[in-house]
């Protein structure tokens, strides 16, 4: 069956949508409407209720008959539990990358760190958390297991917001000289430092967050999750 234009329009639009609201280039809290959005993005209606309803099913907006909809504050449960679960497998997908590295991983992961230091002073830290995401990605890939990523990132949505905010605010070059521990752990055949190093890295997250959530309170839900 031949895809209609609004048929192809609907993800294509979701996936706009969706960056924008991990990114908090549209702000928790934030009301939004169909005809709105069917109007700054030149389509009908249709394709833009079939993105709200893939976010609502995502859990960054909420519907609400007769009163609108709204871009769901972010959990701090779910962005906890996110940060716990990463933690756990990630830390095991380093002691995998370590049994089986070769000079071409390794090689790999050093050009990923330059990129990072590329960016480090950039004013825009999307490309930064960008290349963040493509650096535990390529963890996953060299473990052999990269269907992981996949199953993290409708884990991460949640977490993936606050670290959105987290670089625009806090130093970047401390994140990159996490990673730079984990890929000198790789080097040296050291599964326990790498372990290790990914534990403390994905810990920062834990760190940030009362600091994020100082700075921008409404922008969260569940923070007695933190007490």
């Amino acid at each position: 069956m031949s895809l209609s234009l609004e048929d192809a329009v609907a993800p294509q639009l979701h996936r706009k949508l969706r960056e924008r609201i991990v990114s908090c280039k549209m702000i928790p809290g934030q009301r939004i409407s169909e005809t709105e959005i069917a109007s700054k993005y030149g389509v009908s209606r249709q394709p833009v209720r079939e993105a709200f309803i893939k976010l609502s099913e995502e859990q960054l907006i909420t519907i609400r008959p007769q009163r609108g909809t709204f871009i769901k504050r972010i959990s701090v449960p779910s962005a906890l539990t996110a940060r716990f679960v990463r933690e756990a497998v990630e830390s095991d997908l380093v002691s995998r990358v370590v049994e089986r590295s070769s000079p071409e991983i390794i090689a790999e992961l050093d050009a990923q760190i330059a990129l990072q230091k590329e960016t480090i002073k950039d004013e825009n830290p999307r490309e930064f958390v960008r290349l963040d995401e493509e650096f535990h990605r390529c963890l996953a890939r060299f473990a052999g297991m990269p269907e992981v990523s996949t199953y993290l990132d409708g884990l991460n949505v949640q977490m993936n917001r606050v670290r959105n905010m987290s670089a625009r605010q806090f130093s970047r070059d401390n994140l990159m000289r996490q990673h730079r521990k984990i890929v000198d752990a790789i080097r040296e055949n050291d599964a326990r430092a790498g372990c290790e190093a990914m534990r403390t890295h994905l810990r920062e997250f834990t760190r940030d967050l009362p600091r994020i959530i100082e700075t921008y309170p409404d922008y969260f839900e569940g923070t007695e999750a933190l007490s």
